[in-house]
């Protein structure tokens, strides 16, 4: 464990490791967690469900859309198949930067790559996307003149309406190269509004963070300017499903509207 961490709250990072069965979450954690899964069991699966489709999306983005660097933004602490393991198994020369407001994911990560020259990650917020893209590490490990993979999987939804999401997303867009492709995963309100509400109810009563669930249509405006890539907008395990058994009956119980699209 980091110094200087306060395991005596909940907190976002940690809650969501919890979830995926990971080791770096405590009591205050694990009960914010529980009191989640208690109102929505699925939940558990829902985030294993959006670990899958970063991965598949990273390995199409590193594979077939021949994309050499990554920017990351809300990456959270590391677990298995990080998005630079994933890309460098496919393109050993893939460049990773990784950003989160989080001190926690941040703490955990630089643990993780301080052997990794071709990763790194910095502690910024995704409400300033020039500081972001300013900041010295970016600036060295990625050149933007040239197409970025920016993924921002289950981070928007924790950026309300009246800050603008949209526009942020826009200000990172304006600052890419054309053949950039952009990665998002947001929290659907369209098929369980009242479940849905209640689950926010109980995180945001534990955990010291605003929750923001979106109708299909406010989803689908983040992808202003780029062209979405088949299958288009889609539940969490519809996106390109290694196997047509991955995609359960109902694919829309695990919450998670994605999308990835190419910036023409």
């Amino acid at each position: 464990m980091p110094p200087g961490i306060d395991t005596g709250k909940a907190n976002t990072a940690r809650v969501y490791d919890y979830w995926l069965g990971g080791s770096n979450n405590f009591l205050a954690d694990q009960d914010a967690a529980r009191a989640m899964l208690a109102v929505d069991p699925t939940l558990r699966a829902a985030v294993r469900e959006n670990r899958a489709f970063l991965g598949r999306a990273v390995r199409y983005l590193a594979g077939e859309a021949g994309i050499r660097q990554f920017l990351d933004i809300g990456s959270g602490i590391p677990t298995e198949r990080n998005v630079h393991e994933v890309a460098q198994e496919i393109a050993p020369d893939a460049r990773v930067v990784y950003v989160d407001s989080d001190e926690v994911a941040v703490a955990h990560s630089r643990l993780l790559l301080r052997d990794n020259p071709a990763a790194t990650i910095i502690q910024a917020d995704l409400r300033e996307p020039e500081k972001i893209l300013a900041d010295p590490a970016t600036q060295l490990l990625l050149d933007l003149s040239q197409p970025v993979g920016l993924l921002l999987v289950a981070v928007l939804h924790f950026i309300p309406d009246e800050e603008d999401p949209w526009g942020i997303v826009a200000r990172l867009r304006d600052a890419l190269a054309p053949g950039s492709y952009l990665v998002v995963c947001q929290a659907c309100s369209d098929a369980k509004p009242e479940l849905a509400r209640a689950t926010m109810k109980a995180y945001e009563g534990r955990v010291a963070a605003r929750s923001a669930l979106r109708p299909s249509a406010d989803i689908r405006r983040f992808f202003d300017g780029f062209d979405l890539i088949d299958p288009g907008l889609v539940y969490l395990p519809e996106w390109r499903p290694d196997s047509p058994g991955d995609v359960p009956e109902d694919p829309r119980k695990f919450w998670g509207l994605v999308g990835v699209g190419r910036l023409g």
